[in-house]
């Protein structure tokens, strides 16, 4: 079926039907079943204001989709399932409505539909996963790390090896894991499944992981729902508050110089994680999110399995080899070791992140319109666009994952990153046509160079001290 097949339905989402309201047909029984999202069962899930039972619904993509069990889910499901028709939520039954679902956004655009088209001319359906290129990027980038995690955990440290280690652990994180946890990395959800341990292979956790990031891509740069807006604060503020906000510090100021030591704690933060106990992400929390569901507290015990022999392993036997070779005097030499290790590994990781999002010209309030008096709902895809930057390419995607492409990537999160490269004239070409602003830079170092601008204005408030207005986007 072509993309967006059933456009003939969709475009009438807002009329009094619910049958063509929610893309579904429901069942009579239940359309007196009216409840809050608060309410919802922890197997359930609300899509356009209906409720989805996940029982009895066995979905191609594993059981990770029980992991938003308890939420509105409308968002993430249109974004993670660009081929969209009433026929897909059709396989699941329905139970009821909610009274209390809205959104700041809308979908089926004239862009989603043209960027859809287009794109969809170049990486035909079925065939969005991972390409032989990304298998062999990926198993020689897994094949580095086992060496070098072998020589970490079987020897003394050493600066170089703490240095080596630490950048192998990052390219796990931006090439292997990445991909897998969004599903993109293959059709059989159980390779993604596998390759998704990455994220724990260099101290992280999958599911944790999966709650942030997904909320993340669904609400990019959404003032209050984006939890990589203010999961640096209050050593960091990436929104650009208005002056005499709460959120802002003093030395805030300053933070385009101390940026980067401040993410080089990245690992620590993450290894030394208590949430890992919980599977519940505390900035996903804070938005209201549930991640009280049967599926997550069944993998608490995996997660808290995992960790412990991660610290053993990365952290313990080093400190032990050390001792066995040199003595106790040996520590504070394999401490510092394997904090630069860690250092590295996140700096790799988290600058990379942060010029995605954080750069002159951003729109850092995507959803204001829609907070507005006349209540205008934003178009999802524009706003991806307008919240995110691409630079460099091939070259620069081999090694970032594809994540130099973070357009392309938000527009398509469920596309592998080999991809990427592929579709980003031709993403350009529409954003163009449509009058989308498309941030891109050719090399890395004039992204970063914006991203220190950007942290100094938010920083120190001076755009709003210069035009009394937040980022908008607008050039």
């Amino acid at each position: 079926m072509a993309p967006n097949a059933d456009n003939s339905k969709l475009r009438q989402r807002f009329n009094n039907d619910d049958a063509v309201l929610t893309g579904t047909a429901v069942d009579p029984a239940t359309q007196t079943t009216i409840m809050q999202v608060k309410d919802i069962k922890s197997t359930e899930v609300v899509i356009d204001g209906t409720i989805y039972d996940l029982t009895s619904f066995k979905h191609p993509g594993g059981e990770s989709v029980l992991m938003f069990g308890g939420n509105d889910v409308t968002v993430q499901y249109k974004m993670i399932h660009p081929y969209h028709t009433r026929h897909h939520l059709e396989k699941m039954k329905a139970t009821g409505k909610v009274s209390d679902t809205e959104s700041d956004y809308i979908f089926d655009t004239d862009f989603e539909r043209e960027i859809k088209k287009e794109v969809f001319k170049i990486v035909n359906r079925g065939k969005e996963f991972g390409t032989n290129g990304y298998f062999a990027r990926a198993f020689f980038y897994i094949g580095l790390y086992a060496v070098l995690d072998f020589f970490w955990t079987t020897n003394t440290t050493s600066l170089k090896m703490a240095v080596a280690f630490g950048v192998s652990q990052a390219l796990i994180g931006l090439n292997v894991q990445h991909d897998a946890n969004h599903g993109a990395a293959s059709k059989k959800h159980w390779i993604n499944d596998l390759l998704g341990f990455g994220a724990d292979a260099i101290g992280g956790c999958k599911w944790n992981w999966m709650s942030q990031h997904w909320t993340h891509h669904a609400f990019t740069n959404h003032n209050t729902r984006d939890p990589d807006s203010f999961n640096a604060e209050p050593m960091l503020i990436f929104n650009d508050y208005p002056l005499g906000h709460e959120a802002r510090q003093v030395y805030h100021k300053f933070q385009s110089v101390f940026f980067l030591p401040v993410l080089s704690f990245y690992w620590l933060s993450m290894v030394l994680n208590p949430q890992t106990f919980t599977l519940k992400h505390a900035g996903v929390d804070s938005i209201g999110i549930r991640q009280d569901n049967d599926f997550l507290k069944s993998r608490r015990s995996w997660a808290i399995t995992i960790r412990m022999v991660y610290i053993y392993l990365n952290i313990a036997r080093p400190i032990m080899n050390g001792v066995a070779a040199s003595g106790m005097g040996s520590i504070p030499i394999s401490l510092f070791h394997i904090l630069v290790m860690g250092a590295c590994e996140s700096v790799t990781l988290a600058a990379l992140f942060a010029l995605s999002h954080n750069f002159e010209q951003v729109d850092r309030d995507p959803t204001k319109d829609a907070r507005g008096d006349d209540g205008k709902a934003v178009c999802w895809m524009k706003s991806q666009v307008e919240t995110s930057s691409t630079y460099g390419s091939f070259i620069a995607g081999a090694l970032t994952g594809g994540l130099n492409f973070q357009v392309e990537h938000h527009l398509f999160p469920r596309m592998c990153s080999a991809w990427y490269p592929y579709i980003a004239p031709t993403v350009r070409k529409v954003c163009k046509k449509h009058g989308v602003r498309y941030a891109y830079y050719p090399w890395v170092h004039q992204n970063f160079i914006s991203t220190v601008k950007y942290l100094h204005q938010a920083g120190t408030g001076s755009n709003w001290e210069s035009i009394m207005k937040p980022l908008s986007g607008d050039l």
